[in-house]
Parts: structure tokens; C-alpha cells; sequence
């Protein structure tokens, strides 16, 4: 979403130009963990697309007979070998936990299949990179499931970033904390929790979309009473002078609103910043555009993400535009370095110290 020119400020904000999901080429969906982000996923394609979930998998058939028959999904497994190598299914949306993602996957993409991921697309950078480096050598598609980048308030927000609109960028801030009762797997260090990849994966991956790789990052680290890390907070600088600040905890709810500050204007994303809802655009001398659109959930957006992958499919594509796999790898790069700097370790994620030195 970099700026490419500088431009006269818009009278109007241009127009989305993120097609209906209803147009997009059906393809046979098979759901990789039958959880609490998958339960949205299916009810979203269900209700705006003609997506068909043809299949659900797990490692408990008991589960995904029960997701199966909350959805109508005709067939379930116990198993993501199974479900991988269905002969009705297409594609895998792996919604599995943090920690599986890069496994699920693989089984996936060796099976034949594209890959749809949750965010984030694995633990650390090393995961992306295998899984962009397997699903290229097979000819399949791979997409990490950042649903915030599909949203057509993003597209806006896009044009008018890609139009030097903003004026040169100086600033980029971005945060998302949020309250979990006891018990919630993010408390649960071996299921690589903490905020990091919960919550911090959308200011991370807003910041460094925006502005790209930082020249230098300074994080600092709270940890919680569960064992898990309980918050960060980072300061980076980049090329040209820009700056971004970034906070993410889970302790409690914050106003979760990301902010790009340009020499000719601001452009604010209400919050939560990550879900369907508006902006606004001002300028130094007082004018303003509004982008209006009611805050929506999980199922009023997941569509989007899953209509675009169908679409790229179709046209032989192995990447989406809207999240391509080198910009999910810079924002594990990204998170690589605050998890080295602050000593967090996650399971199956080698260390990433020296790796993250060579590329922040």
C-alpha cells in the first residue's frame, strides 16, 4: 500500500473495486480445524458466495461430524491426510491453531491441494518461506488468510496511498489489545500464545505494508501471569525518515485504530481498524472525506478473502493480490525480530535471532 506520487487531494474518495463475491468461480472448500474461526468462515461463504464447503477435517471425527452437521457439509473427517486428499475438495483453509498452520499445510499442498491460511501463514519466517517455496514447486496457490486486506475499505485506503494522495509518509501507528478469560488457548504457551500472532499480526502487517521494512525496531515486552508473553510495544524507523509504533496486549480492550500520517494528509481507520467499518481522510486546512460503512464481524467479511482466492484460481494465478505471499513473509520477518529482541520462543519455530538480524 505504498505511495507512488505526489497527487492533488481527491475531491471524492474513488470507488471500491473489489468485485461481488457472489460472481466469483466456485471452488470445493475443505475446512482444516473445525474452531471458532472456521464456524465463521463457513457461515460466511454459506451466506455471500457460492463457495461450496464440501468438507470438513480434524483430528477428531467426532468433531468434524458435528461441525459437518451444524453447516451441511456432506463429508467429515478424522484426519487432515484425509481430508487433504479428498477427491471433492479443491482447496484446504487451514484453521487449525498458530502452531499447525506450516504442517496442516504442507499436508495440503503435497496432497495437490491450494492452501487458503489463517494469519498468521505460520510461527515464524521460516514457515512462510516453505510453505511459498512448496506451493511454487508443486504449481498451487497459496494465500495467507488476512481477512483486513480483502475488506473494500482497504482498496480505498489503497488508491489513495498508491496515489500520493497522503503527501510523503511520515508516520504509521497501529494497535490491538483485547481482554480473554482464563483458559483461553491464548494463554497457552505450546499453542505459541500471547498477543503476537493473535492480535499483533494486523498492526504488524498494516505497518509494514504500508511502509515496508524497517531500518531499525526497539520493542519492549510485558510478560503475563499465564507464562505467555502479555504485551508489546515497538518503535521502528524507515527510509526516508517514517516512523511506526505499534502496541498489542492482551490485559484489555483498546480502541484497536491505525493512523498513516502524510505531509498533506491523515487518514484514520475507525475501530477495530482490522474489520468492515469507515475512515476518514483530512487534510491540513481542514478538508475531509468520510468513508461510511457500518462495523461489521467475522462473517459479514470472511467472504471477500475466500472470493478473491476463487477468482485468482480460476485466472491460473498462484498468489492474490491483496496478500501476497513475500508481504505475509515480511510481516513473520517483522515479528521474528520482536520475538528476538524480547525472548520469546514459540514451539516449532526455530531460532530466528540471526535471521531476523540480516533482514531488519
Amino acid at each position: 500500500m505504498s505511495p507512488t506520487s505526489n497527487a492533488r487531494f481527491p475531491d471524492a474518495l474513488p470507488g471500491s473495486r473489489v468485485p461481488d463475491s457472489w460472481d466469483a468461480p466456485p471452488l470445493r472448500w475443505g475446512i482444516a480445524g473445525p474452531g471458532w474461526i472456521a464456524e465463521r468462515f463457513a457461515a460466511s461463504l454459506q451466506r455471500h458466495t457460492r463457495q461450496v464447503v464440501a468438507a470438513v477435517g480434524s483430528r477428531s471425527q467426532e468433531r468434524s461430524r458435528d461441525f459437518a452437521g451444524r453447516f451441511s457439509i456432506p463429508a467429515a473427517y478424522g484426519s487432515y491426510e484425509e481430508l487433504a486428499d479428498s477427491p471433492d475438495v479443491d482447496i484446504v483453509y487451514v484453521a487449525t491453531p498458530h502452531n499447525h498452520h506450516h504442517s496442516v499445510a504442507r499436508v495440503a499442498l503435497e496432497a495437490g491441494k491450494h492452501v487458503l491460511i489463517e494469519k498468521p501463514i505460520g510461527v515464524d519466517a521460516r514457515q512462510a518461506e516453505d510453505i511459498a517455496g512448496l506451493a511454487a514447486s508443486r504449481g498451487l496457490l497459496a494465500a495467507e488468510a488476512l481477512w483486513t486486506f480483502f475488506l473494500p475499505k482497504y482498496d480505498i485506503a489503497r488508491q489513495l496511498l498508491e496515489s500520493g494522495a497522503l503527501g510523503r509518509l511520515v508516520t504509521v501507528q497501529a494497535e490491538y489489545g483485547e481482554h480473554f478469560e482464563p483458559g483461553h488457548r491464548i494463554f497457552d504457551p505450546e499453542l505459541a500464545g500471547g498477543p503476537l500472532l493473535d492480535l499483533g499480526t494486523y498492526p504488524l502487517a498494516f505497518i509494514s505494508s504500508v511502509l515496508g521494512v524497517p531500518e531499525t525496531v526497539h520493542a519492549l515486552g510485558t510478560p503475563h501471569p499465564a507464562g505467555v508473553n502479555g504485551q508489546i510495544s515497538a518503535v521502528m524507523d524507515f527510509a526516508g525518515g517514517a516512523h511506526a509504533v505499534l502496541n498489542t496486549n492482551l490485559f484489555g480492550f483498546t480502541p484497536t485504530t491505525a493512523t498513516i500520517v502524510g505531509t498533506e494528509a491523515t487518514l484514520t481507520l475507525d475501530g477495530s481498524f482490522n474489520v468492515p467499518g469507515g475512515f476518514t481522510v483530512r487534510t491540513a486546512d481542514g478538508r475531509e472525506l468520510r468513508y461510511g460503512e457500518p462495523p461489521g464481524d467475522h462473517v459479514a467479511g470472511l467472504h471477500f478473502q475466500a472470493a478473491a482466492v476463487a477468482r485468482a484460481v480460476a485466472a491460473g494465478k498462484l498468489e492474490v493480490a491483496e496478500r501476497p505471499l513475500g508481504e505475509s513473509i515480511k510481516t513473520m520477518r517483522l515479528a521474528d525480530e520482536l520475538r528476538a529482541q524480547l525472548g520469546i520462543s514459540f514451539p516449532d519455530a526455530r531460532d530466528s535471532t540471526a535471521a531476523a538480524a540480516r533482514t531488519i
